[in-house]
């Protein structure tokens, strides 16, 4: 499986080889170092740990430290997947990647806070007219005839946002190995510098 952690810049346009249009968005992908390797026979489970990005010395524990062999990663990711060949200290770039790939970006989407049921379920809102006043955005009846009482999980007003979005199938368009860019077609959730994850 081939993965990378990237960071989100911003949208723009691409345009392909046949004069169409396409959304992009720009993601800069930092190389990846190999941190450590877990196995079956020593962890259970197989995986990659990878450490990207920088950060102050103070900011880590000294257990973390020491296992970093004294780098100081801003982010430490696990991907699920045989080692392979890689070594512990090897580096990953964008250049895995190539255009015309079909892969898998999952990261954290925008956080809009506490919203209604019109923003956050896309419900229709009470009429507009015939003596409602005050009621023009309300969620209306939550109450059930039978029971009485309000069913779990009624769609109603709260937290939005601020969720992991999973993504698959999306078009790699181009892939800039000098600059260390990605350009995914469409939209990737998430605000600018949200870390994305991307799989193969």
């Amino acid at each position: 499986m081939k993965f990378t952690l990237a960071t989100k810049k911003n949208m723009t346009q691409f345009f392909g080889e046949d004069g169409v249009v396409h959304p992009a968005t720009i993601l800069s992908v930092g190389p990846l170092t190999v941190t450590a390797l877990k196995t079956k026979e020593t962890d259970g489970y197989e995986a990659i740990q990878v450490g990207t990005g920088t950060q102050k010395k103070e900011r880590l524990s000294k257990a973390l430290l020491g296992h970093l062999k004294g780098e100081t990663f801003r982010t430490i990711k696990e991907f699920r997947t045989a080692p392979g060949d890689l070594a512990i200290g090897a580096t990953i770039a964008c250049d895995i990647f190539s255009a015309g790939d079909d892969v898998t970006i999952s990261a954290i989407s925008k956080g809009k806070g506490f919203q209604g049921p019109m923003k956050r379920h896309g419900m229709k809102g009470g009429w507009g007219q015939h003596g409602q006043k005050h009621s023009a955005r309300e969620i209306g009846s939550i109450g059930a005839t039978g029971p009485q009482k309000v069913n779990k999980g009624k769609r109603m007003a709260g937290r939005m946002g601020s969720d992991r979005i999973t993504t698959k199938k999306v078009r790699v368009l181009d892939v800039d190995v000098v600059n260390g860019l990605i350009l995914i077609k469409g939209a990737v959730p998430g605000k600018r510098g949200t870390l994305v994850e991307i799989k193969g």
